[in-house]
């Protein structure tokens, strides 16, 4: 019984292995797959030397060109006006803006203008009898004089005996005295020197104001500023008085502006040198960041790419004989987004778009628009 299982087992084996055999033979038998050439489609373009005007990029916030920040030099209460002490009150030339309570000092004012008025009045016998010359332009000046108004410039003195008898008798230093103290009493009184609109407020009507007290902010909003920092190598490239397109950070609005003055120094922390913009437009508003940029030299037979379509060794890809090659370049200017490259030549074609995974010798066909229609 033993001897016939294991004879049974044995044919059973060398029948498995006679189709094993038998199969193995035949799958070296079958032909090889055909693998398909991939052709990859890239977006191309070609190349056309020009002139190409670079622009040199900066950024900063706008700031008032004219700007006075308000300061008191006298002491006393804050009036009340018709117009209120606010930010974002708009004045004219010459308009009042604060004005303080003088009261006490106008009265000091006015004991010297009498004092002034009667010294000079006090003369005038002397004068009839020792210098009837000069006698009548000083009662001229007299009659012209006016308590409620500013004293009048004195009459000019034209002889040394004219000049040590008013001297003497202490007129001219009364004078100045009383100009000093009218010059003193118009500071009570601050009025804006030019048409503009106050930013900042920090006094109230009633307030006490307090010598040297910084009291607000008054800009001219129509005209205004701009810091632009920029790398020395275009200092040569600066120049007053050239023309600056501006935008916003979005691109949806955009303004003209001026180069103004460009700073004698460069900073040598950063390396760069200061530039100053102007910008009039009545949609600006002090504080809004811009974007400038700055004509810089033309470049000839040039072109203008992408930074993400130079490789590292300063070479592009081109399409020739329908697969990838590269050809080297001369980079000339670098741009946040775009490079400008010289020696390529005229009629090269060019990958417009950076291919992931390209290689020199990859199959590639230009994307036509019109197989996808």
């Amino acid at each position: 019984m033993r001897k016939t299982i294991l004879s049974i087992i044995g044919v059973l084996l060398i029948i498995t292995s006679i189709f094993f055999a038998k199969s193995l033979i035949a799958s070296k038998n079958k032909p090889k797959p055909i693998l398909e050439k991939v052709v990859k489609t890239v977006f191309i373009d070609t190349v056309r030397n020009s002139q190409i005007q670079i622009e040199i990029p900066g950024n900063g916030s706008l700031v008032a060109k004219r700007r006075v920040e308000i300061y008191s030099e006298v002491q006393g209460v804050f009036k009340t006006s018709n117009v209120l002490f606010k930010p974002g009150q708009m004045y004219k030339a010459g308009q009042t803006l604060i004005s303080i309570d003088a009261s006490e000092y106008y009265a000091t004012v006015q004991s010297a203008k009498s004092n002034l008025y009667n010294a000079i009045a006090a003369i005038m016998p002397d004068l009839r009898l020792d210098f009837p010359e000069v006698y009548q332009k000083w009662q001229q000046y007299l009659n012209a004089f006016d308590l409620s108004k500013t004293a009048p410039k004195l009459p000019e003195i034209t002889s040394e005996k004219e000049n040590y008898f008013i001297t003497g008798r202490g007129i001219v230093s009364s004078y100045y005295n009383l100009k000093n103290l009218e010059q003193r009493l118009s500071k009570y009184t601050i009025k804006a020197p030019f048409t503009g609109i106050l930013t900042e407020a920090l006094v109230t009507e009633g307030t006490l104001v307090r010598n040297g007290q910084k009291l607000g902010e008054f800009i001219d909003p129509s005209q205004y500023e701009m810091e632009v920092a920029i790398s020395k190598s275009f200092a040569s490239l600066l120049k007053v008085g050239e023309e600056v397109r501006l935008n916003n950070l979005d691109k949806t609005n955009f303004y003209t502006g001026k180069i103004s003055r460009v700073n004698g120094s460069i900073d040598k922390t950063t390396q760069t040198i200061t530039t100053y913009i102007d910008v009039k437009n009545p949609k600006l508003k002090e504080g809004i960041y811009l974007e400038a940029n700055i004509k810089g030299e033309i470049v000839k037979d040039a072109i203008e790419i992408d930074r993400n379509l130079l490789l590292e060794d300063n070479q592009i890809f081109v399409l020739a004989k329908g697969m990838l090659n590269t050809i080297p370049v001369t980079p000339v200017y670098f741009s946040d987004t775009k490079v400008v490259l010289k020696d390529v030549p005229n009629g090269t074609i060019i990958l417009k778009r950076p291919v992931p995974g390209a290689y020199v010798g990859m199959l590639a066909k230009p994307f036509d628009a019109n197989a996808n229609q």
